[in-house]
C-alpha cells in the first residue's frame, strides 16, 4: 500500500503521535524509574495498536518510533556502556494459538521434514543484566537500557554473592571474551521482609519484587545494594570469543560449568503439545514459587537455525514468550483518592480492602485517569475484580456487584491536593502546573536538576532528594544552594565528608554550561539537541528566556508546538519565580559568544533510516564542522541522509525538493569540510 502523510486522516495522525508519546513515557517509567503506571498487557495493547497503524500507513513509519526499538534510553546518572551484543525483547502473547502460529512459521523457515527442537525456561520477572568477562574475570555489568546500551552498574552487581567475580575453570576453560545475559531477582520471601523494613523507616515500599531488584542495582552507593538480598540467574550466551556452541542447550551447560545459577526446569521439546504442557505446569505451580515469573520462554535450540531466521529491530524471530493470564481476586473499593506524581499528573487511586493476589497483599490500585475511571464507572463501596497484570501493577478490572444506593461518581479535583494549585486537563490526564512549588513534583525536579545530562551533581539521587524535601530542608529548587554540611550530617547515609562533597558539588554548578542549564530546568520539549540549538542560536540565557514564538519557529527543528511550550514555560509566573530564585543564588549560566563568521553556514542535515554508525556520531561529526542537525524535515533543511528503510522523512524531503544523500555521499561532503567520523563517538 502506498500513501503519503497528506493522504492520512487527521485523527490517525493524532492517534499515532499520542501512542508514541505514551509508549515512550511508560517505557521510561518502566525501565528508568522502576515504577510503571500500567501493566505489561496494557502496554502490549498500545504497542500492537501502533504497529497496526504503521503497517497500514507505511509513510508513518519512523526509525525513532517505539516500535523500532527495545526498551528505553538509560538513565544519565550512571556511565552509559554499549552492549557487546544487543539485548532484544521478546514477542509475547497470552494465547496458545499465537504460539501455534509461531511454530508454523518456524517449521516453514526450517524447511519440509525438519523438526524444530525448542528449549524452554521460565520467563523470570526481574531486572535484565549483561555480564562481560574478559579472560575469565568480570569486567563490567550493564543494565538492559535501550537494548543497544545501558547503565554500567558493575560495582553493584559485584555485591551479589551468586555472581562469580572469576569464572570457574575446573571443568571448562575461560574464553577470551564472554557476554552473558541474566536476571537479577529478589525472592518473594525476602521482598516481604524488605518492604516491612521500609515501612518501619517510613519509606514508600516497592510495588513488586521486580521493582525492588531494578531499584537495588541502580543505587549510586553499592553498599546499599549489598545490604539487599539479591540473586542472579543466567540463561543466555550473548557472545563468546574462544569457543563456540551449536545449541542453546550446550550454552546453558557451559554457563553452569562456569559457576552460574541457571533457571530451574529448563528442558528441550519438539512438539506443540509438550510446550503447552510445560506452560500449564508452570502456571499451576507459580503460586508455590519463591520468585516471580509471568510466563515461559520458547526458543529455537539450534543456533545456526536462529542465525538463518534472524530478528526484527524489536525481537528475534526464533523465540517468543507465552505469558500467563493475570492473577485475579475480588475485593471492595473502600476509598478513591488522588495521588500526585513527579511530573504533576493527578492519578486517581483506589484504596482496597486488603486481599492476597498471587502471594502479595494488595491494598491499592491505580485507576490511571479520569476517563478510565468514568469508563469503568468505579465508585467507593463497589465490589470489584482486581488483577496483578504482568505480576506487577494491581489494577481494577471491573465492577461485579454494588449496592442499590451507590456512592456518587468520583469527580476529579479542581485543585492539586498537595499544593492547592488549579489543575488543568491534558487529554485524559489531569496536570498540576506548579512544577517547582508542588512538593510532590519537587523531588523529581531536584533529581533531574542534578542528573548527568543536566548539571551532573554527584550524590544528588532519588533518596537524597526525597530526604531533602520530606525533611523540609528544600521547599523550592533554589534552596538546594542554601543547604549546608551541618544540615546534611543529620540525614541517614551522610557523614561529614559526604555532606561536604555534596554541598561542594552543588556550589560548583553556579556557573553552568548554558545548554546543561536549559536541560536542568526541565523545560517541556527541550532535550539535549534542542538545548544545544537554543544555546548556539541565542548565546545567553536571558535571550532564550525572552525569545518570542516567531523567533523560535524560525529555527530549524523547532516547530510551533515546541515554540509554544518553551514560551509558555517562561511566561508562567510560578516558573519565572522559581528560575529567578535560582539566579538570585548566584547562578550565572555561561554566555556563548557566537557570531556569523565563527562557523561556516553549512546548513541543517536530517538523518533517517538505518545508517552504519549510531546517529549521534554522524550528527556530532556534522556539527563539528559548523553544520546543524534536526529531527524533522522542512524547506530550510539543507539535505537529508537516507539510510536503509528510510520512511516518512525521506518522503517529505522528496516532496519538498530537499537534496537527498546516501551515507557514502554524506561522508564525502563531511570530508570536503575537513570533518570525519573519528572522535565523534
Amino acid at each position: 500500500m502506498t500513501d503519503t502523510t497528506h493522504d492520512i486522516p487527521a485523527e490517525v495522525l493524532e492517534e499515532v503521535e499520542t501512542l508514541r508519546v505514551e509508549l515512550r513515557r511508560h517505557s521510561y517509567l518502566y525501565y528508568h524509574e522502576a515504577r510503571p503506571e500500567i501493566s505489561d498487557t496494557e502496554y502490549d495493547e498500545l504497542f500492537r495498536r501502533l504497529q497496526a497503524l504503521e503497517r497500514h500507513y507505511p509513510s508513518l513509519e519512523s526509525p525513532d518510533s517505539p516500535t523500532k526499538r527495545v526498551g528505553a534510553p538509560p538513565q544519565a546518572r550512571f556511565q552509559t556502556v554499549e552492549h557487546v551484543a544487543p539485548l532484544l525483547s521478546l514477542d509475547s502473547s497470552e494465547k496458545s494459538e499465537d504460539f501455534v502460529r509461531f511454530d508454523e512459521r518456524v517449521r516453514r523457515a526450517l524447511g519440509e521434514g525438519v523438526t524444530p527442537r525448542y528449549i524452554l525456561e521460565p520467563k523470570l520477572d526481574g531486572a535484565s543484566i549483561e555480564l562481560v568477562y574478559e579472560e575469565g574475570v568480570l569486567t563490567r555489568a550493564v543494565t538492559r537500557g535501550n537494548g543497544q546500551e545501558g547503565e554500567g552498574v558493575t560495582e553493584n552487581i559485584r555485591t551479589i554473592s551468586t555472581v562469580p567475580l572469576r569464572l570457574r575453570t575446573d571443568v571448562r576453560p575461560a574464553p577470551a571474551l564472554l557476554s552473558l545475559r541474566g536476571e537479577v531477582l529478589m525472592y518473594i520471601s525476602d521482598f516481604a521482609d524488605f518492604n516491612a523494613r521500609l515501612a518501619e523507616a517510613d519509606i514508600e515500599p516497592y510495588a513488586s519484587p521486580r521493582n525492588s531488584a531494578a531499584g537495588s542495582i541502580r543505587q549510586l552507593d553499592s553498599r546499599v545494594t549489598a545490604s539487599r538480598k539479591l540473586d542472579l540467574l543466567v540463561y543466555d550466551v550473548l557472545a563468546v570469543d574462544g569457543t563456540s556452541f551449536d545449541s542453546d542447550t550446550a550454552g546453558v551447560e557451559a554457563i553452569r560449568e562456569w559457576g552460574f545459577s541457571v533457571p530451574e526446569r529448563i528442558q528441550t521439546v519438539t512438539t506443540v503439545d509438550e510446550v503447552l504442557a510445560y506452560h500449564a505446569a508452570f502456571e499451576s505451580d507459580r503460586d508455590e514459587l519463591d520468585y516471580e515469573i509471568d510466563g515461559v520462554v520458547i526458543k529455537l535450540d539450534d543456533l545456526a537455525a536462529r542465525r538463518a531466521m534472524g530478528a526484527t529491530s524489536h525481537h528475534p524471530r526464533w523465540a517468543m514468550a507465552l505469558k500467563f493470564a493475570p492473577r485475579q481476586e475480588v475485593t471492595v473499593i473502600e476509598k478513591i483518592d488522588i495521588q500526585v506524581g513527579r511530573t504533576g499528573v493527578l492519578t486517581p487511586v483506589a484504596w482496597l480492602r486488603p486481599v492476597v493476589v498471587g502471594g502479595v497483599t494488595v491494598s491499592r490500585a491505580s485507576l490511571h485517569n479520569r476517563e478510565e475511571l468514568r469508563r469503568k464507572d468505579l465508585r467507593e463501596g463497589d465490589t470489584v475484580r482486581i488483577q496483578r497484570a504482568g505480576d506487577v501493577i494491581p489494577q481494577v478490572v471491573e465492577v461485579i456487584k454494588h449496592h442499590d444506593e451507590r456512592a456518587e461518581p468520583f469527580e476529579m479535583l479542581d485543585r492539586c491536593p498537595v499544593c492547592d494549585t488549579e489543575v488543568y486537563p491534558d487529554g485524559p490526564r489531569t496536570i498540576c502546573p506548579n512544577r517547582f512549588g508542588c512538593s510532590a513534583q519537587l523531588k523529581g525536579r531536584i533529581i533531574h536538576f542534578g542528573s548527568r545530562a543536566a548539571l551532573d551533581i554527584e550524590g544528588l539521587g532519588d533518596e537524597t532528594a526525597n530526604l531533602l524535601v520530606d525533611r523540609g530542608m528544600v521547599t523550592q529548587l533554589a534552596e538546594l544552594f542554601d543547604v549546608t554540611p551541618d544540615q546534611l550530617v543529620d540525614l541517614e547515609g551522610f557523614g561529614e565528608k559526604s555532606a561536604s562533597v555534596l554541598v561542594d558539588a552543588i556550589a560548583a554548578t553556579r556557573t553552568p554550561d548554558l545548554r546543561r542549564f536549559l536541560i536542568a530546568l526541565g523545560i517541556p520539549e527541550v532535550g539535549v539537541t534542542v538545548a544545544r540549538t537554543l544555546a548556539e542560536r541565542f548565546g545567553s540565557f536571558h535571550a532564550i528566556r525572552s525569545a518570542t514564538i516567531d523567533e523560535l519557529v524560525a529555527i530549524d527543528g523547532i516547530g510551533p508546538r515546541m515554540s509554544e511550550a518553551i514560551t509558555d514555560f517562561f511566561a508562567d509566573e510560578r516558573n519565572a519565580a522559581a528560575v529567578d530564585a535560582v539566579l538570585a543564588r548566584g547562578v550565572e549560566p555561561q554566555t556563548i559568544e557566537v557570531t556569523a563568521s565563527d562557523l561556516p553556514d553549512l546548513g541543517t542535515a536530517v538523518f533517517t533510516g538505518a545508517i552504519p554508525v549510531p546517529r549521534v556520531v554522524a550528527e556530532t561529526a556534522w556539527q563539528s564542522v559548523g553544520g546543524r542537525t534536526s529531527g524533522s524535515v522542512s524547506k530550510k533543511t539543507a539535505f537529508v541522509v537516507a539510510g536503509d528503510k528510510a520512511g516518512s522523512k525521506l518522503a517529505k524531503a522528496q516532496k519538498l525538493g530537499v537534496e537527498v544523500l546516501d551515507f557514502d555521499q554524506f561522508i564525502v561532503r563531511l570530508e570536503e569540510h575537513g570533518g570525519s567520523l573519528e572522535g565523534s563517538d
